[in-house]
């Protein structure tokens, strides 16, 4: 393609084709034109719901536009999502509830309804799949899509078909979503953040490596606030920095994530749209409505989870062999606590015992504020092996499953397994 065909340019308005250098639009006079020189050659998208259950929740409750609409729980939760206009006065994801309605004491806040959610966020996915079959998920509303090869398909180059889709979701599902396209994952996801709610932003390769070089490490997908105030310390700042350290110095001082962040630093992912969208791990965590230091209420607590992560493997038929135990004490510092398993496992009664072990050290008299546990490392599941140092491995296994059925079919209090799998010998201490 040469340097005249990959121009392009569109009236987001009436998402009608124009001339790369018009001003406004012919047909509808609109000034908004979306345009590009490389944006008829670039085909790997990132789309990114705007702020998505606040959005469901104001779509249902036009009364609430104008608002600030602050999605979670009680005072002792965190923020699931914020609206734009809670964010105006500082509230974000994650914040705790109390600090969020501090900054926004009028914010209206909604208990999530996650079933609602999954179900708007299904039709979405299959909008994008309508438009390509290669589409990754990433979480229940974003996802990175590769529309190479759909020009003859959809009669127009992939940005048209992403503007019609971007369309398509408000009308048909009352969201705005933003859209990052590029020539890579890594691009197109930063694209997607830039110009939100309502966004189309394209990175194509001429400007690639200056826009990058201004990055700050903080931004960069993937750099957690630990690792970014490690990388600060060394003086890298911003993606620039890390380019002129090198490849070489990057992997000697922070191993494959350095040798990754340098080849991003310039632009560099090569990584396929992944259709098939691997499911990482699968957790549960509760937050207590009063902190607690009890061994054994944490452990009643940590047994309920395990029940639910379990019931998620099972329905899915996959199976973990790194089990993870998250706590969160009362002045809100996190302790994550992590254990290999010699055998994948799907089981709640592996979970939990694992997890208990994990837990034991950690009950000293801190007073926690939430827990949680899952499994990582996912495979399919192929059947319970047991543990060669666990004789009784087995028999538990052949328990968990009889009560499964027993409650699928007469329903979740049918049967009191409260700790019933726990009986036995407590869990063996290793080094």
């Amino acid at each position: 393609m040469s340097e005249y065909e990959a121009r392009g340019a569109y009236c987001r308005a009436c998402l009608t084709p124009v001339s790369f250098d018009t001003l406004r639009c012919p047909s509808c006079k609109s000034s908004r034109i979306l345009r590009h020189g490389e944006l008829n050659a670039l085909s790997i998208a990132h789309i990114d719901c705007d702020a998505f259950f606040a959005a469901i929740e104001k779509r249902d409750r036009p009364e609430l536009e104008d608002k600030p609409v602050i999605i979670g729980g009680g005072r002792r939760g965190v923020v699931s999502t914020a609206c734009y206009v809670a964010r105006m006065y500082g509230v974000h994801s994650a914040m705790p509830m109390f600090k969020a309605l501090k900054a926004c004491p009028d914010a209206v806040v909604i208990k999530p309804e996650h079933g609602k959610y999954t179900a708007e966020g299904r039709r979405i996915r299959e909008m994008m799949r309508d438009i390509t079959p290669l589409v990754e998920p990433l979480s229940i509303d974003e996802a990175f899509l590769d529309l190479s090869g759909t020009e003859r398909l959809h009669g127009q180059p992939p940005a048209g078909t992403l503007l019609n889709l971007q369309r398509a979701i408000w009308e048909e599902i009352g969201i705005t979503v933003s859209v990052g396209l590029s020539f890579n994952k890594f691009l197109a996801k930063t694209a997607s953040d830039l110009e939100k709610p309502d966004g189309f932003t394209v990175i194509g390769k001429a400007e690639a490596m200056e826009f990058l070089a201004k990055r700050p490490v903080r931004a960069i997908y993937g750099v957690g606030p630990a690792f970014a105030k490690k990388l600060e310390r060394d003086g890298l700042h911003t993606l620039a920095d890390i380019r002129a350290r090198g490849d070489k110095a990057m992997a000697q001082r922070y191993g494959d994530m350095g040798y990754h962040l340098s080849r991003l630093s310039r632009g560099e992912d090569h990584r396929r749209v992944n259709p098939v969208g691997e499911r990482k791990s699968v957790s549960s965590e509760t937050t207590f409505n009063a902190d607690i230091d009890n061994p054994d209420v944490l452990e009643k607590q940590l047994w309920r989870l395990c029940v639910k992560v379990a019931d998620i493997m099972k329905s899915k038929d996959i199976a973990g062999a790194v089990v993870t135990l998250k706590l969160k004490t009362a002045d809100f510092k996190t302790r994550t606590r992590r254990r290999t398993l010699t055998e994948p496992s799907q089981l709640a009664d592996t979970l939990f015992r694992v997890g208990r072990e994990l837990l034991a050290p950690e009950t000293d008299g801190t007073r926690y504020r939430l827990i949680g546990i899952g499994f990582s490392d996912l495979t399919e599941q192929r059947g319970d092996s047991g543990d060669l140092l666990d004789p009784q491995a087995i028999r538990r296994a052949t328990a968990e499953r009889a009560m499964d059925k027993a409650r699928a079919k007469f329903g979740s209090d049918a049967v009191v397994k409260g700790r019933s799998l726990k009986t036995g010998p407590k869990p063996r201490q290793t080094n």
